[in-house]
């Protein structure tokens, strides 16, 4: 934490003392008017400017904004911590609560994206094939059935990250299947993957039910979480049919997605719309549409205890994990991040659940000398408000990728001060290039944390993380601005 009784230059404490009397409004009450106020907190002087940067380093202007957003009305009832770190000295150049347990909102997603880097590789990619069983006559009859083989693709269908849709998929698809000689299909097109049967799971504790006026209800059970005022967003049914579906936003793939089955007591079971199942719907009625008819159904077979021989008629390869995870970051999309944890959960464990995604995240970290004192990894996009960690954990553990060989691919991954990504809108004038670094919001939390390239040519890394603000989120982003600026002259 900053102390100013080590500035013994008459200088140093000449100046601060002229900066902090223009920045008295920073201690009247808070009003809707403040943030247009020209005060010296938002707008300084030219001069009063360049009067700081002569007399002051520019450590000491770091530490002199940190200490005048303690009286800052949006920040001074808040939970923050801050922390700028050297990288080649291992030493902490400014910092307060470093060492404060905070939420950190969607920086969980540095955590889960290198994992997968680590354990998968950047190059890693996930397969969906077209192949079938049996022989094609002279007719062009295949007496045999289709079979759509997934292996978890995240992408598969999105056009994220570079992704086909479904419709180029299916073209593709079609196209190996006239390679083949195949005009009809006398047989059943079936899905076999058992990667997504673990849908079904557990909830995250204390995830985010409403945010941004937006219901979510993600994905699995609310068996033991009992959420709050649990609320419908529609229910479907028709005159024809007993049957009612309730209908939820999930945040993890911005997707409609409904409550197939109601336990009773408040809870309810909710499963994402089964992509391979789309995929082979899909694929079937073009085939139909575009005269290749199949007399058989499109039907699942998780497992096969008599697998028929086969053949490969279409390969699709995803995106690059290094793709998909520069879109994951880029776009902080929580459908990608928790893939991503159910991948490196089945990888390692045979097993896709978020609950095993999590142990090996974890063991992940403590195998690369994470700090796990204050952390409390729930979800891998952040969604949890019970996720947390400590500002000094994440840039010791920032600092530490900067030997691995996929740093790189890491580093491009982050958005971009005033360029890229969520940081599209921040740092536009001053820092603008310079600052590479994971965003996160939920109601009431800002987060930031990465990496800056200073004017020096040093690479410094930084974490920032708000909890329980007041005013909006936009001025939440100005005063942490304001706080990382002057650290660019470091």
């Amino acid at each position: 934490m900053v102390n100013f009784r080590k500035y013994l230059s008459s200088a140093a404490v000449l100046a601060s003392g002229l900066f902090l009397a223009q920045s008295t409004v920073s201690t009247v009450l808070y009003s809707q008017a403040y943030d247009n106020q020209k005060s010296s907190l938002n707008l300084p002087s030219p001069i009063t400017s360049v009067v700081e940067k002569t007399i002051l380093s520019a450590k000491e202007l770091v530490d002199i904004n940190v200490n005048t957003m303690m009286a800052d009305p949006v920040l001074k009832n808040a939970t923050w911590g801050f922390v700028v770190y050297d990288p080649k000295t291992k030493k902490i150049i400014s910092s307060y609560n470093e060492n404060t347990p905070l939420v950190p909102a969607s920086t969980t997603k540095l955590l889960t994206t290198e994992t997968a880097l680590n354990l998968l590789g950047e190059n890693y990619r996930w397969m969906t094939q077209l192949e079938y069983s049996g022989n094609v006559d002279e007719n062009g009859v295949l007496n045999g059935n289709l079979y759509v083989v997934g292996s978890g693709d995240p992408s598969l269908g999105t056009n994220k990250a570079g992704a086909y849709s479904y419709r180029d998929i299916i073209s593709d698809f079609i196209s190996g299947m006239s390679r083949e000689g195949i005009k009809k299909v006398n047989g059943d097109i079936i899905i076999q993957t058992a990667l997504f049967k673990g849908n079904i799971s557990r909830l995250p504790e204390n995830v985010v039910w409403l945010e941004n006026n937006n219901y979510y209800l993600p994905v699995g059970t609310t068996r033991e979480i009992n959420p709050a005022n649990e609320k419908l967003i529609v229910k479907k049914g028709n005159s024809f049919s007993g049957e009612k579906k309730y209908f939820y936003v999930s945040p993890y793939n911005s997707q409609m997605v409904f409550a197939d089955k109601y336990e009773g007591d408040g809870i309810l079971t909710t499963k994402l719309p089964d992509a391979p199942a789309y995929l082979a719907n899909t694929l079937r009625a073009t085939m139909v549409k575009s005269g290749m008819a199949v007399t058989g159904k499109v039907t699942p077979r998780i497992t096969d205890a008599n697998p028929e021989s086969r053949k490969l008629v279409s390969a699709y390869k995803s995106p690059t994990l290094g793709d998909i995870i520069y879109y994951t970051n880029q776009h902080s999309d929580n459908s990608l991040a928790e893939a991503l944890l159910k991948t490196v959960g089945f990888q390692s464990k045979g097993d896709q659940t978020s609950e095993s995604g999590r142990v090996v995240v974890t063991n992940h970290l403590k195998a690369e000398g994470f700090d796990m004192m204050g952390l409390n990894y729930i979800d891998g996009s952040g969604l949890s408000r019970s996720n947390n960690v400590t500002p000094i954990s994440q840039v010791k553990y920032l600092t530490s990728l900067m030997d691995e060989k996929y740093y790189k691919t890491y580093l491009t991954s982050l958005p971009i001060g005033g360029q890229s990504g969520t940081l599209k809108r921040m740092f536009v004038g001053t820092g603008n290039g310079q600052i590479f670094a994971k965003t996160g919001t939920l109601n009431k939390v800002k987060a930031l944390a990465g990496y800056m390239k200073t004017n020096s040519g040093k690479t410094l890394v930084f974490s920032l993380l708000v909890n329980n603000y007041s005013g909006s989120v936009d001025m939440v982003k100005k005063r942490m601005e304001k706080i990382l600026e002057p650290a660019l002259d470091l």
